[in-house]
This record gives C-alpha cells, sequence and structure tokens, in this order.
C-alpha cells in the first residue's frame, strides 16, 4: 500500500508493455514525456525516469516482463504528479525486506533496483506472492 495522501488519477494514463528488451527503452521515453507534460524539473524527470528504468528493468529480468502504466496524478492539495505502476505475473518476491536492501542481487545486477528506486520517489508501493507476480507503485511528485 501506497504512504502519503493517495492521489487521485488526472486522466487516463498509458500502458507500456514490457517484453522485449526494447520495450525498457520505450517505457523509458514514455515516463520521460509523461513527466514534461506534468510539469517535471529536469532533476525530477531524472529521478521517475530512472526509477522507471529500475522497475522495468526488474520486471523484464526476474517477472518475464509485465506492463507499465504511467497516470499522472493529482493530490488532494492539488500538487501534480506521476503514478508509475508495474506489475508482471513472475515468480514474485520471496523476501521483500531483503530485496528493498542495498546490495541484494538475485541475478548479476548491482542491488539497487528496489531500494533505489524507492528512495527515488516519494511514495513507495509493492505487493507481491510468491508465485503469483509482482506490483510496484510508485507516484513521484512535480
Amino acid at each position: 500500500m501506497l504512504s502519503g495522501d493517495a492521489p487521485t488519477r488526472q486522466s487516463t494514463g498509458t500502458v507500456q508493455p514490457v517484453s522485449a528488451e526494447a520495450d525498457l527503452l520505450a517505457a523509458r521515453h514514455a515516463v520521460r514525456a509523461a513527466a514534461l507534460a506534468a510539469g517535471f524539473d529536469l532533476i525530477g524527470q531524472t529521478k521517475i525516469v530512472t526509477a522507471a528504468s529500475e522497475l522495468t528493468r526488474n520486471a523484464y529480468i526476474h517477472g518475464g516482463g509485465g506492463t507499465l502504466s504511467i497516470e499522472p496524478v493529482t493530490g488532494h492539495d492539488g500538487r501534480r504528479g506521476l503514478r508509475l505502476v508495474m506489475a508482471d505475473d513472475g515468480p514474485g518476491i520471496a523476501d521483500v525486506a531483503a530485496a528493498l536492501a542495498d546490495g541484494f542481487s538475485t541475478g548479476a545486477g548491482l542491488g539497487h533496483g528496489l531500494g533505489g528506486t524507492r528512495r527515488l520517489v516519494d511514495e513507495f508501493g509493492i505487493d507481491t506472492e510468491s508465485g503469483r507476480g509482482t506490483t510496484v507503485t510508485v507516484v513521484r511528485w512535480v
């Protein structure tokens, strides 16, 4: 579950499939375009795009791919932001606390993925079950 002020969807977002290596780049471009449209400055754009890159790469490598939803949102206080929802049907994450710790990796990665993503965004939530996939939801405010 996300912490924070439970943003409401501003308008219909986009859904980006993540099933091939080329989709990782396409997802980054789609998130950058949405961040620019939402009014993010360059640093904010870089942070949300980096978060999207980590989420899509993890889903592609560990979850066999999935879908990335990119949704403009407005908080109850009127601030704007982006919500990213990365969902896959992979094996799930057996130990979420370990997966969020720096240095944790089940592959050849550096182990900065989920923990690093959590630090790049304002709100972070993860729903996972062994054998049923993983959904990570993040929000970054402008």
